[in-house]
C-alpha cells in the first residue's frame, strides 16, 4: 500500500498517542450517538454565540522529538552556576533510586488525591512518614500533609494565629524583619485583604508590641542562630501565638523551635531531595499543637482501621474547612504538595537520622571552614552565629567580588545594603570552599582546610544551648532502608498498594485525569530546567523566560485574555490572585467599597474561601432545576447589591458538567452593575479550541495546568493554577520583590513564595501544547466530549443522569444519580464507590456537586475498549444493586455493602456470596487484579482515636 510521505509523518504525531479513541473507534462512537461527525457533536452540544469564529492561532503540532529537541534548546540557554543565594532554595543531591523510582515513575506521579484510601495506602504511608519526619524535626505534636510553599505557609501561619490568639483585640501581626523577603512579601500581601496591621522590626523588639501573633526566622535571612525561647515567652505571656520559619536541614542539627516553645514552625522541605526547579513546586511542612488541631490549614493524614480491625490509613481531618465554613474559612488550601512531600520523606527515610547528621554536620563545618578563612583574610563577616549561611561586609570591594564570581560561574546573595551572602548546601565540597575563598577576597593562596576545620570544630558557632540533644527519626522506617536494594523493594512495595493511571481509568468528573506523557515530562529533570535558582540573575535563566513567554502567550491565545500570570501554584491560589486584581481595579477607580461576590450555590468550596480572603462579602445565588445559573435570582441580587457588586464566581460548563446557554448574558448583566466575572477554570478541559472564557465576556480565570494541561497530580499535588485577565487588569497581577516579574506593576505583592510560581514543571504544560498545536489541542475537546456523551449513554439505561444541556447533552462530564438507589435500597454511593475497587476502579467524584451522586469525566486519553469496561463495571454494579433490591443478598451482607474485598478475605471466607461474585465480579479480571491492602475503613474509629503520627513498631509487628 502506497502512502504520501504527509501521511507517514502524520502516524508520527502525538495527537494521536494522546487521544486515546482511534478514527474507528470515533467512529463507532458517534454512530451509537446517532451523529456523523464530531462538528455535529459541537452543533448539538456547545451554544452558538460562544463558539470561536477562527481556529486557535497556535502553532502546527510537532513531533515528539521535535518538541523535545526545541525545548532541550531552552533548557541549554539557562546557565547552570553553582548558586550559594540559598533564601530558602538550595542545591540538592536527589538519590538517584527515589529521582527513578518516584519522580520519574508513573506509578507515583499520576495517581489521585487518595480519597478513596483503600486502594491508596502507599502514598497515605508516604505521607504519615513526611508528617512524622515533621514533628520529630521541628518537635512539635502534630504535622500537616504539607502546604504549598514556605511563604504561602507562613501567611497560612498568620491567619490561624489570628483565629486560635487570646489577644482578640489586638489587630497587629509581628514579622522578622530578617524573614526571608519573598516569605515578608506574601505576608503583606496576605495582611493587606485580612486588614492586618504587620509590624516589621528586629525580633529582639517584637515582646514589645501588642500583637495577636509573631513570625520569626530560624535561622534567619543572614544566617544568625539565636535562641527564641524567651522571644516566645514573652510573646505567649502577651497570648500572642509565635509561628516559627525553621531550615529543614538546620533542624537536624539544632535545638528544635517545638523545645523552645514555639506554638507553629513550618518551612520548605525543598532541602530534602527536591530539585530547585526555578522555584517550585516545594512542599511546606507545616507543625502546631495538638491543642490546635482544628485549625490547622491543608489536609492531615491520620490512622485508624478498616473492617477487619486492621490497622489502615485516610486523610483524617480534611480540614478542607472551605467546604464547610465556606466563606467564613480562614483558608482556601484545597490541595498539599504530595508528590515533593513523598520525595522529602523518602529522602529521610534513606539517609535515616545518621545519615541526615552526617549531610547537616558537614554543611555546618564547611561553613566554619569558610568563615574561618575568610576571617583570617580580614573580611567582616556580619552573622555572630551560623549553621549554613555567611553574610559578609564587603563595603567597596563587592563590584570586584561579584566579578570574580561571575567568572567562575558561581551565583551569591547580593544585598541592597552593600553587602553579599552565601549558604552552604550539601552539593558543596572542599574545592568549592577553595574557590569561594579566592571569589570573596581574590586570594589564590592553597587553604589548609584540615587545619581549618580543627578550629571549626572548636569555635562554637552558636550557642551550646542550642545543639540539639533530642534524638530524630527513631521510627524503624528511619532506620531500615539505607541499601539501594532495600530501598528500591519499599518505594515499590508502596507503588504496588495504589491505584495509579498506570492501572485504569480515573473518571474523575472536574479533575480530568488525562495522560500525562512520558514526553512531557522527561524535560522536567534537565539539569538546565531542574538546577536552576529562583533568583538567580536574568541572563542565567533566558531559556526559563523564553520557555515561560511562549507558554503564556499560547494560554492568553487559548483563554481569549490579554496576559497570564504563571505565579499562582494552585487552583485555589489563583481564584485568590484573580479575585485581588479585581478588587485592586474598583479601588484604581475611586470603587473601593464594592466588595460583594455573588456566587452559585454548586461551586466549589475554594470560592467562597478566596472571596472571604480577599475581603469580599459572599452571596449565594441559586441554581435553577437543570443545574444552571438561576437567572432571575442572578438578576434579582445583582440589582440588590448593584452599588457593591464586585464580581461574580462562575464556572463553564457548570459544575453540573453542562454548556449553560445564558453564560453571555451572564457575563453581561454582571457588567451592567459594574462588577467583573471570574470564571473558574476547573472544566477548561472542555473549552480549549472551541469556545474560550474572554470571548463569553469574563474577566479573569485560573487555570488548572493539572487537569488541562497535563501536569499530572501527583497524588494530590503538585497544581498550578496561574491566571489569565483581561488588559484592564493586567496592572494588577503579581508581582515579586526579590525578582521582578516582566510586564507587571512593581508595586504589586506576591502571592507565592516564586515569582513564577511551581515553574519547574511548566516545561510539562509548554510540551502539551507544541506536541498537539492546533488541531490536536481542539481534537482533544472534540473527543472529551465524545467520550463523555458515550459513556452517558452507555449509563442513561440503567442510572439517572442529573444534568444535561441542549440536546440532552453534556459537556466533558456527567453526573450519575444514586439517591434513588440509596432511597429504595439501602446501597450507598459510598458503597458504589468502594464496590468499583473489587472492578479494578478508582470510583468518581463522589457527592460533588450534589450529595448522593458520581460525576464520571473520561476525558480524551481513555480508549474505547477501558471506556467500555467502566460502563460494563457500572453496569454490573447496578445488576448487583438489583440483586438487593430482590431480595437475592441480604441489605446487610452483600458484595457491595463489604466492599472491598481483599486478599485477606480468603483467608476465612465467610460471606453469603461466592468468592467469584466478591473478588473477580467480571471476566478477565485474573490476570490484571489490584487488590485493595486493606478492607473499609472505619471513618468514625479514625475521628474518635485522632492518631497522625506512624503507628508503633508493634502496630506493625
Amino acid at each position: 500500500m502506497k502512502q504520501s510521505l504527509h501521511q507517514l509523518s502524520n502516524h508520527q504525531e502525538f495527537i494521536s498517542r494522546h487521544v486515546g479513541p482511534d478514527a474507528e473507534e470515533t467512529r463507532q462512537m458517534l454512530e451509537y450517538l446517532g451523529l456523523s461527525s464530531l462538528d455535529e457533536l459541537l452543533e448539538q452540544t456547545v451554544p452558538k454565540k460562544i463558539r470561536l469564529p477562527e481556529p486557535l492561532n497556535i502553532p502546527s503540532a510537532r513531533s515528539e522529538q521535535q518538541a523535545l529537541d526545541d525545548i532541550r534548546r531552552y533548557a541549554d540557554s539557562n546557565k547552570v552556576f553553582k548558586s550559594y543565594i540559598g533564601m530558602g532554595y538550595y542545591s540538592v543531591k536527589t538519590p538517584t533510586v527515589i529521582l527513578r523510582n518516584v519522580l520519574e515513575n508513573p506509578g507515583w506521579y499520576t495517581a489521585y488525591t487518595p480519597y478513596q484510601p483503600e486502594i491508596a495506602q502507599g502514598r497515605l504511608e508516604a505521607i504519615l512518614t513526611y508528617q512524622q519526619m515533621t514533628i520529630d524535626l521541628t518537635g512539635m505534636e502534630l504535622a500537616s500533609a504539607s502546604l504549598l510553599d514556605e511563604a504561602t505557609a507562613a501567611a497560612e501561619a498568620m491567619a490561624m494565629a489570628k483565629r486560635v490568639s487570646k489577644n482578640k483585640k489586638s489587630n497587629q501581626f509581628f514579622v522578622d524583619e530578617n524573614a526571608y523577603p519573598q516569605v515578608i512579601d506574601v505576608i503583606k500581601t496576605r495582611a493587606e485583604h485580612y486588614g492586618f496591621e504587620l509590624v516589621i522590626g528586629p525580633v529582639s523588639d517584637a515582646v514589645n508590641h501588642d500583637v495577636f501573633g509573631a513570625f520569626v526566622q530560624y535561622t534567619d535571612r543572614t544566617g544568625e542562630v539565636i535562641d527564641l525561647e524567651n522571644i516566645i515567652k514573652g510573646l505567649q505571656e502577651k497570648k500572642a501565638i509565635v509561628a516559627v520559619g525553621a531550615d529543614i536541614m538546620s533542624l537536624v542539627m539544632l535545638k528544635a523551635p517545638g523545645e523552645m516553645g514555639a506554638d507553629i514552625v513550618l518551612g520548605s522541605s525543598q532541602r530534602f531531595g527536591v530539585p530547585v526547579g526555578f522555584g517550585g513546586p516545594h512542599a511546606a511542612f507545616f507543625a502546631t499543637r495538638e491543642k490546635h488541631k482544628r485549625a490547622i490549614p491543608g489536609r492531615i493524614i491520620g490512622v485508624s482501621i478498616d473492617s477487619n480491625e486492621k490497622t489502615a490509613y485516610r486523610m483524617a481531618m480534611q480540614t478542607r474547612e472551605q467546604h464547610i465554613r465556606r466563606e467564613k474559612a480562614t483558608s482556601n488550601i484545597c490541595t498539599a504538595q504530595v508528590l515533593l512531600a513523598n520525595i522529602a520523606a523518602f529522602y529521610a527515610v534513606y539517609h535515616g537520622p545518621e545519615g541526615l547528621k552526617q549531610i547537616a554536620y558537614r554543611i555546618h563545618r564547611l561553613a566554619g571552614i569558610l568563615a574561618h578563612a575568610l576571617k583570617d583574610a580580614g573580611v567582616s563577616v556580619v552573622n555572630q552565629s551560623y549553621f549554613d549561611t555567611l553574610t559578609l561586609d564587603v563595603a567597596d570591594k563587592r563590584d570586584d567580588i561579584i566579578a570574580r564570581a561571575t567568572e567562575a560561574e558561581i551565583n551569591l546573595r547580593i544585598d541592597t545594603n552593600g553587602q553579599v551572602g552565601l549558604s552552604i548546601d550539601e552539593t558543596t565540597n572542599p574545592g568549592d570552599i577553595q574557590t569561594l575563598y579566592y571569589v570573596l577576597t581574590g586570594d589564590d593562596a592553597k587553604l589548609d582546610i584540615a587545619a581549618l576545620d580543627t578550629r571549626a570544630q572548636e569555635h562554637e558557632s552558636f550557642e551550646v544551648g542550642l545543639l540539639r540533644t533530642s534524638e530524630i527519626l527513631q521510627h524503624p522506617t528511619f532506620n531500615t532502608h539505607h541499601s539501594e536494594t532495600e530501598m528500591l523493594r519499599y518505594l515499590k512495595h508502596l507503588e504496588n498498594k495504589d491505584l495509579s493511571l498506570t492501572h485504569a481509568m480515573i473518571a474523575l468528573g472536574s479533575c480530568t485525569m488525562k495522560l500525562n506523557a512520558t514526553s512531557e515530562m522527561l524535560p522536567i529533570t534537565w539539569p538546565g530546567f531542574s538546577q536552576i535558582h529562583p533568583f538567580a540573575p536574568s541572563d542565567q535563566t533566558l531559556g526559563y523566560q523564553q520557555m515561560i513567554e511562549e507558554l503564556e502567550g499560547w494560554l492568553v491565545e487559548i483563554t481569549g485574555y490579554d496576559a497570564v500570570s504563571m505565579q499562582p501554584n494552585s487552583g485555589a491560589q489563583g481564584e485568590y490572585a484573580g479575585l485581588l486584581a479585581i478588587k485592586k481595579y474598583h479601588e484604581s477607580r475611586g470603587e473601593g467599597h464594592r466588595n460583594i461576590c455573588l456566587i452559585p450555590s454548586s461551586a466549589h468550596g475554594t470560592n467562597p474561601a478566596s472571596a472571604q480572603m480577599a475581603n469580599m462579602k459572599v452571596v449565594i445565588v441559586n441554581c435553577d432545576d437543570q443545574g444552571n445559573v438561576d437567572f432571575d435570582d442572578l438578576k434579582a441580587k445583582a440589582e440588590e447589591v448593584s452599588e457593591n457588586l464586585s464580581c461574580l464566581m462562575v464556572t463553564y460548563p457548570s459544575t453540573h458538567g453542562v454548556y449553560e446557554e445564558a453564560i453571555k448574558d451572564i457575563c453581561a448583566l454582571i457588567h451592567e452593575h459594574g462588577g467583573q466575572v471570574y470564571m473558574d477554570g476547573a472544566n477548561m478541559n472542555a473549552q480549549v479550541g472551541i469556545t474560550s472564557p474572554g470571548l463569553m465576556g469574563s474577566d479573569v480565570s485560573h487555570l488548572n495546568l493539572h487537569k488541562t494541561f497535563a501536569i499530572p497530580h501527583g497524588g494530590g499535588g503538585p497544581g498550578v493554577g496561574p491566571i489569565g485577565v483581561k488588559e484592564h487588569l493586567k496592572p494588577f497581577l503579581p508581582n515579586h520583590s526579590v525578582r521582578k516579574v516582566l510586564n507587571t506593576d512593581e508595586s504589586n505583592g506576591a502571592v507565592s513564595a516564586a515569582p513564577y510560581g511551581s515553574a519547574g514543571v511548566l516545561p510539562i504544560s509548554w510540551m502539551y501544547v507544541a506536541m498537539l498545536g492546533q488541531q490536536g489541542l481542539e481534537h482533544s475537546t472534540k473527543v472529551a466530549l465524545l467520550s463523555a456523551n458515550y459513556l452517558t449513554k452507555k449509563l442513561s439505561d440503567h442510572y439517572p443522569i442529573l444534568y444535561t444541556g441542549r440536546n440532552n447533552k453534556v459537556a466533558h462530564e456527567c453526573i450519575v444519580d444514586l439517591r434513588p438507589i440509596k432511597a429504595e435500597t439501602g446501597v450507598t454511593e459510598v458503597d458504589i464507590a468502594k464496590r468499583l475497587m473489587d472492578y479494578g476502579f478508582h470510583a468518581p467524584t463522589m457527592s460533588f456537586p450534589v450529595a448522593g451522586t458520581l460525576m464520571i469525566e473520561p476525558t480524551e486519553s481513555e480508549p474505547l475498549c477501558e471506556i467500555e469496561r467502566f460502563a460494563e463495571a457500572m453496569i454490573a454494579i447496578k445488576a448487583e444493586v438489583e440483586k438487593v433490591r430482590s431480595g437475592e443478598w441480604a441489605a446487610d451482607n452483600n458484595p457491595l455493602c463489604n466492599a472491598p474485598h481483599t486478599q485477606v478475605d480468603l483467608l476465612n471466607w465467610d460471606k453469603p456470596y461466592s468468592i467469584k461474585e466478591g473478588i473477580y465480579p467480571v471476566e478477565g479480571q485474573e490476570d490484571r487484579k489490584l487488590w485493595p491492602r486493606v478492607n473499609r475503613i472505619d471513618d468514625v474509629y479514625g475521628d474518635r482515636n485522632l492518631m497522625c503520627a506512624c503507628p508503633s513498631p508493634e502496630d506493625y509487628r
